[in-house]
C-alpha cells in the first residue's frame, strides 16, 4: 500500500468526518433529533450505512450512532518520519468517509429539499439528480442482468476541454457502460462539460449527474450497495458479502480527471473497499499488486486518449462492442436518447405520416443476403425538418428460421434503431415513430443505414436462425401505403395464432433464468397465458431464444402430469423449478396469488397484493410512485418480494398477464382486482374490458377503484361497495 496514498486517505477522511459530524450538529440544533432523514422514494434508508452496518437511519438522531462508528474506524494520522500505514486501516478511513458523507447528502436532502431533481432526466436549469430511487435501481438493475450494461464509471473532477469530457463519454457509452459524476476541478464539473459539448447527459443516456461535490460519489457506491441487497439477496449489516458481490458482479471503476485531494483519496479507498480500482489522469502514486482489487488498485498518469481502455483492462470487463458500419455511434447506451423538436432533420409516424415495419420469413433463394434498397427519395432530397411516410420491410431467410419467429425479429427494429445515436424510435408494428437529428444527417446518416442495422445486428443477435437478410426501406408514399395494407392483413393472422394458444394445449412451457445472478433462487416459467415477470418475454420470445441459444436462460420445460388444472402446477415443471433453484423452491403455483405462488425476481413490471378488507388484490406497477391500499409503495413492495421467494399474497408480474385468462385463476381472476393505479387502467382498458365482456360484467374496470378515489383500503372498500364491485360477494380470499 502507498504511504502517500494512505496518508492522504486518511487526511481526507479525517476532514471529511469533521465536516459531516458538524452540519449534523448544526442540523440537530435547527431540525431535532427526531426529525426524519434518508433519500426519496426508497426502502433502504442510506444504503452504504445500512447495507455495511446494518443500522437504518431514520432520524437525525440515529446519525449519532453512524458518527461514532466513524470515529472508531478512523486511523491516527500518519507521522511523517516513523508510522507506516497498512491497507486495513486505510480502507477502514476510506468506509469512514463515505458513512459521514450519506449522513451529509442526508443532510442536504433536509436543509434544501429541491438541490436535487427527482427521476431521470435533467433539465435546462438543473442537472444534478441526487440519490436512484427503488424504481430506478430496479429498471435499471434488468440491464445489469441481462449484460446491456456490463458495468459503470464512477467520474471525479473535469476533463481538461469538454470535448475531452464528450470523447471519453462516448467511448464508454459505446461500450455500454454508465457513467456516474461527481465533483469538481477548478471549478469545472464533467457533466457541465458534456452539455456544453452539445451531449445529452441524464438515466436515459447513461451519463448520470449525482452531484457537484465529491461527496455526492455516495450515490454511486449506494447504487451498487443497493443492489447486491435488491438482486443478490444478501441481508443488511453483512458488509463481507456485500463487498464480495460487488467485486464479483458489479464491474465498475473510478475515473479521477484533474489533480487528487486528501477528500478524492478517501472516496477513492472506499471504491477499492468494493474491489472498484481508480484510474487517474495526473501522475499520483500507484498500487499494482493485486488484492482486493481483481488487479491492480490504483493506476495513474493514463493519457486520455488510453483512458477508458485501460480502466476496462484494470477492471477485468468483457465487453462486446457490436460493429455496426453506421457513420454515427452505435450501442445500448443511446436507447434512451430523445431527438426533440429543435433538433430533428427527419420525422414519420407519430401521428404526422404513415409509418410502418414487418419482417417476413422467405426462401433461401428468394432475397440476397445484405442487399439494402431505398425506394423514393432520402434525406438529402426531404431536406431539413421534413416529414414523410416510412416503411421498413425486412426480408429474412435460414435453415433455422421459422414463421414463429417473425414477430420476435420484428420487435427487435425497435432497439436496433435507438442504438444508433441520433435516431429515435417509439412504437411498433404500423405504430411506429422515427426521428433522424440534424447531427446526425452530419456525420452522413441516411435512411439507408437503418437497414444495414438490421442486416448487421440480425445476423449478430441471431445468426443461430438465420443466413440471409434483405432490407428494403419505402418512403414513397403509394409503396409505403401498399406496405401497411400487406403488415395489417400479417398482424392479424398473427395475433389470431396467439390469442388462440392456451396452456392446456401446448406441452411445452420454457422457463426464464436471466435474473438468477441478481435473485439466484429465480425460475420464471413462460407459457402461452402467462408472460415473464419483465414483459420483455413471451412463450414465443423463450422459443426463439432457446432456438438461438440452446443452452441459455430459455430452456425448454415438459409440463408434464397437472397436478391442479385451477392453480397451474405440473409435475414436470416442479421437477425444473427445483433443480434449476438448485432445491431452494420445490414447487410453485402460476394461477396463484395465495397458495405457493410464483417467485419473484425484481424486475417484474407490476406487484399483486391481497387487500383483506375488499376481498380482492390491488395491483401497482412500477411507473406508480404514490401510496397504495396495502400501506407500502412500489418500492417497499418490491423489497419485499424480490430476490426469488415464494410470498403468498403477493406476486410479481407483468402488465400484459393481467388480461390473461389464468391471471389469479384460483383466486377468481379479473373480478378480485379492486384498486390499480389510473394510469395503468388506461393503458391496458381496450383487452381489459374484452375479458370483462366475457366475463358478462362488461363495466368491471370501472368498478375497480383507483389513486383519485383513495390510497387507503378502507377508501378503496367505500367505492367498491358505491359500485357493487363482484369482489364483496366472493368467497373469502383468506381462508
Amino acid at each position: 500500500m502507498s504511504k502517500i496514498i494512505a496518508s492522504a486517505g486518511i487526511r481526507g477522511a479525517h476532514k471529511i468526518v469533521d465536516r459531516a459530524q458538524e452540519a449534523w450538529k448544526r442540523a440537530m440544533d435547527a431540525h431535532g433529533a427526531n426529525t426524519e432523514v434518508g433519500f426519496p422514494n426508497t426502502g433502504y434508508y442510506l444504503p452504504i450505512i445500512y447495507g455495511i452496518t446494518g443500522h437504518p437511519v431514520k432520524k437525525l438522531g440515529d446519525m449519532e450512532t453512524v458518527f461514532k462508528r466513524c470515529r472508531s474506524l478512523l486511523p491516527a494520522m500518519v507521522k511523517e518520519r516513523h508510522h507506516l500505514p497498512y491497507l486495513g486501516p486505510a480502507l477502514d478511513a476510506g468506509m469512514a468517509a463515505v458513512f459521514a458523507e450519506e449522513c451529509e447528502e442526508a443532510i442536504r436532502y433536509l436543509d434544501h429539499p429541491d438541490f436535487y431533481l427527482t427521476g431521470e432526466d435533467v433539465t435546462a436549469d438543473k442537472i444534478w439528480l441526487g440519490a436512484a430511487d427503488d424504481i430506478i435501481l430496479r429498471k435499471r438493475g434488468i440491464e445489469f442482468v441481462d449484460g446491456t450494461a456490463p458495468g459503470f464509471a464512477a467520474i471525479l473532477g473535469a476533463a481538461p476541454t469538454p470535448q475531452i469530457a464528450a470523447k471519453i463519454a462516448l467511448e464508454l457509452q459505446e461500450k455500454n457502460l454508465y457513467v456516474f459524476m461527481a465533483g469538481q476541478y477548478k471549478g469545472k464539473h464533467f457533466s457541465e462539460q458534456l452539455i456544453e459539448a452539445g451531449v445529452q447527459i441524464g438515466w436515459p443516456t447513461r451519463l448520470v449527474s449525482f452531484g457537484p461535490e465529491v461527496g455526492a460519489a455516495v450515490f454511486a457506491l449506494g447504487f451498487a450497495t443497493r443492489a447486491a441487497m435488491s438482486f443478490g439477496g444478501i441481508e443488511p449489516g453483512d458488509f463481507r458479502k456485500i463487498l464480495i458481490y460487488n467485486k464479483d458482479r458489479v464491474f465498475a471503476f473510478a475515473m479521477t480527471f484533474g489533480d487528487v485531494t486528501d477528500e478524492w483519496y478517501a472516496n477513492g479507498l472506499a471504491c477499492v473497499n468494493y474491489g472498484f480500482p481508480v484510474i487517474a489522469d495526473t501522475p499520483i502514486p500507484e498500487v499494482l499488486p493485486t488484492g482486493v482489487c481483481t488487479y491492480e488498485h490504483v493506476v495513474s498518469n493514463v493519457p486520455h486518449d488510453n483512458i477508458v481502455q485501460r480502466s476496462v483492462e484494470v477492471r477485468g470487463l468483457k465487453v462486446t462492442v457490436a460493429k455496426v458500419p453506421v457513420p454515427v455511434a452505435y450501442g445500448p447506451a443511446f436507447e434512451g436518447e430523445r431527438v426533440r423538436g429543435e433538433d430533428i432533420f427527419f420525422e414519420a409516424g407519430g401521428g404526422r405520416t404513415q409509418a410502418v415495419e414487418l419482417v417476413r420469413m422467405k426462401e433461401m433463394d428468394e432475397i440476397e443476403d445484405g442487399k439494402v434498397t431505398l425506394v423514393g427519395p432520402d434525406l438529402d432530397t426531404l431536406g431539413p425538418k421534413s416529414k414523410a411516410p416510412l416503411a421498413i420491410y425486412a426480408e429474412v431467410a435460414g435453415r433455422g428460421m421459422q414463421e414463429d419467429f417473425e414477430p420476435i425479429l420484428e420487435r427487435q427494429i425497435h432497439h436496433l434503431i435507438n442504438f444508433a445515436q441520433g435516431a429515435m424510435h417509439i412504437g411498433q408494428r404500423d405504430i411506429a415513430w422515427v426521428r433522424i437529428a440534424k447531427a446526425a444527417y452530419e456525420k452522413g446518416f441516411r435512411l439507408s443505414d437503418i437497414g444495414r442495422i438490421l442486416h448487421a445486428k440480425f445476423h449478430q443477435d441471431f445468426g443461430n436462425i438465420l443466413d440471409k437478410v434483405q432490407v428494403t426501406i419505402f418512403t414513397d408514399p403509394a409503396k409505403v401505403t401498399d406496405t401497411l395494407a400487406k403488415a395489417r392483413a400479417v398482424y392479424k393472422v398473427r395475433d389470431d395464432r396467439v390469442e388462440g394458444m392456451s396452456d392446456e394445449d401446448t406441452p411445452t412451457y420454457y422457463s426464464c433464468t436471466l435474473c438468477q445472478s441478481f435473485a439466484p433462487s429465480h425460475v420464471c416459467v413462460v407459457t402461452p397465458e402467462r408472460t415473464g415477470l419483465c414483459g420483455a418475454y413471451s412463450w414465443l420470445d423463450c422459443k426463439a431464444s432457446n432456438e438461438i441459444n440452446p443452452t441459455g436462460p430459455n430452456q425448454p420445460i415438459v409440463k408434464g402430469r397437472v397436478l391442479s388444472e385451477e392453480k397451474g402446477q405440473w409435475e414436470g415443471v416442479n421437477g425444473f423449478v427445483q433443480k434449476a433453484s438448485r432445491g431452494n423452491v420445490e414447487r410453485y403455483n402460476a394461477y396463484s396469488i395465495m397458495d405457493e405462488p410464483m417467485t419473484s425476481c425484481g424486475c417484474f413490471e407490476a406487484i399483486a397484493a391481497v387487500l383483506p378488507l375488499c376481498n380482492g388484490i390491488m395491483i401497482v406497477d412500477r411507473d406508480y410512485t404514490g401510496m397504495t391500499p396495502s400501506g407500502m409503495k412500489f418500492t417497499t413492495l418490491a423489497g419485499s418480494v424480490g430476490g426469488g421467494a415464494v410470498t403468498p399474497g403477493f406476486v410479481g408480474h407483468s402488465k400484459l398477464y393481467i388480461t390473461s385468462r389464468k391471471y389469479i385463476r384460483a383466486e377468481g381472476g379479473l373480478k378480485r382486482i379492486t384498486w390499480m393505479p389510473k394510469r395503468l387502467k388506461e393503458e391496458i382498458a381496450e383487452r381489459f374490458n374484452k375479458r370483462a365482456v366475457e366475463l358478462g360484467i362488461p363495466d368491471l374496470l370501472d368498478k375497480i377503484a383507483d389513486e383519485t378515489v383513495g390510497t387507503t383500503e378502507e377508501e378503496a372498500l367505500a367505492f367498491l361497495e358505491a359500485k357493487g364491485h363482484p369482489a364483496l360477494t366472493m368467497d373469502p380470499i383468506i381462508q
